[in-house]
Formats: structure tokens, sequence, C-alpha cells
């Protein structure tokens, strides 16, 4: 994505902060655009951080949502899920979410950034929300960016690079995953996986857009599954050689916790 104006209903996007290819005249604009198109803006976090926002900046009608930087985050969420249903009562078209993610509130590690991130990329397609989320990546580690972005289906930013993999949410309890999983990507998927089995007993993975899995990919999946007790992946729509690839590798039996439907 290469600029705020091609932004659109149900995205999530990964913002680099520090590019210079985003000013803060650009954030102004989509701020401006969320009064154009009738978007209340939800800002999470203190305005002139990475946005380049000043408190005068942001519309009265905007909500700026002030947690401090370590703060639960599924509070963080109830309170842009309570704001996305007050937007929709008062009769605005959707929210415009601009949140900045620091190092500090994720003190549990990747994998909890990552279920974050899953949660949100939900709330976007459930709620037809916008929520861009702003990463500085002088404050992270690459291999954490590189776990982020492929659970943004867009980015943003000059040293934004396009990941081999990404998962989405298309309802539920239900995330689609395209591009191509292999050995250099599989520890991401891995994390990505048991972030989204951990919020529920099933899961079911779309591979419709998968062009491939390699064996390091395959026993990732089945991995992410075992990490919890009672788990179960429902993998649909993958391709005639992922399917045969999977038999190959012996994992189209009873004791794996991972089934190619049909």
């Amino acid at each position: 994505m290469a600029t705020f104006d091609d932004v659109d209903l149900g995205d999530h996007i990964c913002w680099h902060a520090d590019s210079a290819a985003t000013s803060p005249a650009d954030v102004l604009a989509y701020v401006a655009d969320g009064a154009l198109y009738g978007d209340k803006i939800v800002v999470v976090g203190s305005t002139g951080a990475a946005s380049g926002l000043a408190r005068d900046d942001v519309p009265s009608a905007s909500v700026i949502l002030d947690f401090p930087r370590v703060a639960d985050p599924d509070s963080v969420l109830a309170a842009v899920r309570r704001e996305a249903r007050t937007a929709a009562r008062e009769g605005y078209r959707s929210v415009r979410v601009l949140t900045e993610r620091v190092p500090a509130a994720a003190l549990s590690g990747t994998e909890e950034l990552v279920a974050q991130e899953l949660k949100l990329d939900e709330f976007a397609s459930e709620n037809n929300a916008i929520v861009v989320c702003a990463f500085r990546p002088s404050q992270w580690d690459a291999p954490t960016l590189e776990h982020v972005a492929c659970v943004h289906p867009h980015e943003m930013g000059i040293r934004a690079v396009h990941p081999a993999f990404r998962m989405y949410s298309t309802g539920a309890d239900s995330w689609s995953v395209d591009g191509v999983i292999d050995s250099e990507c599989a520890d991401a998927f891995n994390t990505a996986a048991r972030a989204a089995i951990r919020r529920s007993s099933k899961v079911k993975m779309r591979f419709d857009a998968l062009d491939m899995i390699d064996a390091a990919g395959m026993h990732a999946l089945v991995d992410a599954a075992r990490h919890l007790p009672d788990r179960r992946i429902v993998v649909e729509g993958a391709n005639e050689t992922v399917r045969l690839c999977w038999e190959l590798a012996g994992y189209a039996t009873a004791g794996v916790p991972v089934v190619m439907a049909a």
C-alpha cells in the first residue's frame, strides 16, 4: 500500500512509522478523510508519538484512548469495540483506528503481540473498520517485525518488506493464508498459527491462495496444533500439490490434529 489514500473499509495496515515516505501531513489527510467519508477517528495512545499528530489536529468528534504504555491489550480492544458500537449508533459509516504499537506493551513476547494483531484484524474484518498499526522499526528487532507483517493484510512505509505469506481474518476463528510458507518463514507461520489456536479449540484455515508449503511449513502447522491440548486445525481449499505433499509427509492420519479437508 503506497499511501493512506489507498486504505479502504476492512483494511488492517502495518505502518512502518519511521519511514520518510510518510509525513505528518499524510496522517492529517488520513484523519481528514475520516470526516469526508463519515468515519469516526479513534486514536489509541498519546497523539504526537508515531503519528505526528498534535492533539489540536484531531477533530473534536474523535476519541483519544490514552492508555498507559503498559496496558492490558484485551481492555484496549474492548474500548475500541465500544467506540465502534457507539459510532454505529451515532450514524458514522465506520471507525478509523490509529494505534502506535510499542515494545513496552508486548512484554509477553512475540506470540502475544501476534495474537493481539490477529484480534485487531478480526475486529477490522467484522466491523468493516480501518485499523492502522504504527510500528517504529528503530524500536523493534527485525524478526519481530517480520512476524507482525505476516498477520497484516497490508503494509506501508519505505522499509516495509512484503512478507512471504499472510494470514488474515475471514470470520470468527477462520483465517485465510496466502503466499509461500517455506523454511525461511516457517517460524513466523508457527507463531501465527499458535496465536490463532490459543483462542479457540478449533480453527479453520483457508489455503485457496496458498501457492506452496514445504516440509518445514507443514511441521510448523502441526506443531502449532499440538502446542495446546485438544486443539484442531481444519484446512480447506488446499490445491492438489499441497494435499499430495501432506499425504507423502505422513500427516494424513487420525493422530494428527490438523485435518486437510476435501
